[in-house]
């Protein structure tokens, strides 16, 4: 990370509950935790801004959305870890791997496919997205609020991803233990992988 992480010797009051959230959850401090633990309030406006997104959406079509925008970011932590949740929840590891290192849409159907490509098309520059764009989802059966909260939930990714990105916050080492090691592969698009602790 280019600034240091907070420790938990430093964290205190609403930086502390960050920490002891990830504790409870997954057994360690996530290294965004440690950076965000700089501005919780920052952190938690974010958190109620995407839980409002995703709440609105199919899970399966928010994950395919934001996976799509983090490949386009080169943001391996969010490709990790949203690819994972495919992994654990909707498709297999390999299928998982396929759509993100060789674009397989073997395993998505032609609305979802066209979610992530307009997902992407958001991420790497807005002012390319156009009328046929969004009238392509519709033909297929999206409603005008789910093209928009596929929007709503790239946009959000690119606010996400580009903080961690610009700090250099390395993916969790808990991601190689996780996950196969040729979808951790496909899930790194961008920064490694961090070493683990010593």
């Amino acid at each position: 990370m280019f600034i240091e992480p907070v420790t938990d010797g430093d964290a205190a009051g609403d930086a502390a509950g960050l920490m002891a959230a990830d504790r409870a959850a997954d057994g360690y401090v996530r290294n965004y935790t440690r950076l965000f633990a700089r501005r919780p309030a920052v952190y938690a406006a974010w958190a109620a801004l995407n839980g409002s997104i995703k709440a609105g959406m199919d899970l399966r079509r928010y994950e395919l959305a934001t996976v799509a925008a983090a490949r386009q970011l080169r943001s391996s932590y969010c490709t990790l870890a949203h690819g994972k949740v495919l992994a654990d929840r909707f498709m297999s590891p390999d299928e998982v791997r396929d759509l993100v290192a060789k674009r397989s849409t073997d395993a998505i159907d032609e609305l979802e496919a066209a979610v992530m490509g307009l997902a992407e098309k958001v991420a790497a520059d807005a002012t390319s997205v156009t009328r046929a764009d969004v009238e392509h989802l519709l033909a297929l059966g999206a409603s005008e609020t789910d093209v928009l909260d596929v929007v709503l939930a790239a946009a959000a990714r690119c606010f996400f991803s580009t903080v961690l990105e610009a700090m250099g916050a390395e993916p969790d080492s808990a991601y190689a233990e996780q996950l196969p090691a040729d979808l951790a592969e496909a899930l790194t698009v961008g920064r490694p992988i961090a070493e683990p602790p010593r």
